[in-house]
């Protein structure tokens, strides 16, 4: 899988550590392994997606397995429904957790290659450290540095996207599988924050330019007990700016139990 250019959309070719495109703009190897795609005049902000609190949390929960069910769910359908698949790209690849376990599944049984792409520096800077084999960069979901139609299968797993980029990098017969919070989706803890929580909506499994395969609900019941996993969890969620430093001693006190609700879909690319 090759890159291009962010700046002129030319492909960019590896010398040494260095991407580069006919019209001469350069893009380093960091010592990491990774490449930064994101000029600094198509950012938002200084730092954009998740800072490094944020990631760590996120990694270390991730880590722990708690979420292991779901990514054993998107690998099974993944060799399901892809099974042959030689391209595969992590749109919002965090910290790579989901990268790396579905790489793993799939070169059991056939040789492929997996890109992970991520707003956030400071997750994919961790992923190409941990991961050296898989290839990561910078860049944002709705302008992705990637060959028109060289994605053979791309997951999506609480990633914003833009659907026409969707429709460039997917190759004819191309699988998409993305995964959203579910209607319950840890309800229990809404409903201390909430005076009227409100449930996450059905999806309704159409995305267009896509045939949707097959949808399901995965569904379970998250228990922490550990004081450092509940802080992990909160931190790498919306609800740490919900709950009040009492409310978290009292969580961290009595344990922390709430739905785990997932929507999976497998979509095929229709041309």
């Amino acid at each position: 899988m090759h890159y291009l250019c962010p700046l002129c959309a030319a492909p960019l070719a590896l010398t040494e550590r260095t991407w580069g495109c006919p019209q001469q703009h350069q893009f380093d190897v960091a010592k990491e392994g990774y490449v930064n795609l994101l000029p600094v005049q198509k950012k938002n902000s200084k730092d954009p997606g998740d800072n490094k609190q944020m990631m760590f949390a996120r990694r270390e929960f991730l880590n722990a397995g708690y979420y292991q069910g779901l990514s054993d769910r998107v690998n099974k359908l993944a060799l399901e429904f892809a099974p042959e698949t030689k391209q595969i790209l992590d749109i919002g690849c965090g910290e790579g957790y989901y990268s790396q376990r579905l790489f793993y599944s799939l070169n059991q049984h056939h040789k492929c290659n997996l890109q992970g792409i991520d707003i956030s520096k400071s997750a994919i800077k961790y992923a190409a450290k941990r991961y050296p084999h898989l290839q990561f960069c910078v860049a944002s979901a709705y302008e992705m540095p990637i060959d028109a139609q060289s994605v053979d299968l791309a997951i999506r797993i609480y990633a914003p996207s833009k659907i026409e980029e969707l429709h460039r990098v997917m190759a004819n017969g191309g699988i998409l599988i993305t995964v959203s919070p579910g209607p319950l989706h840890h309800f229990a803890l809404k409903k201390q924050i909430y005076a009227e929580p409100r449930l996450h909506p059905e999806s309704t499994a159409h995305i267009l330019g896509f045939e949707c395969l097959h949808q399901e609900r995965l569904q379970s019941q998250l228990e922490l007990t550990h004081t450092e996993h509940i802080a992990h969890f909160l931190e790498m969620t919306p609800y740490a700016w919900k709950f009040t430093d009492a409310q978290k001693q009292l969580l961290a006190s009595q344990g922390l139990n709430c739905e785990l609700d997932f929507q999976i879909e497998v979509h095929r690319i229709s041309r």
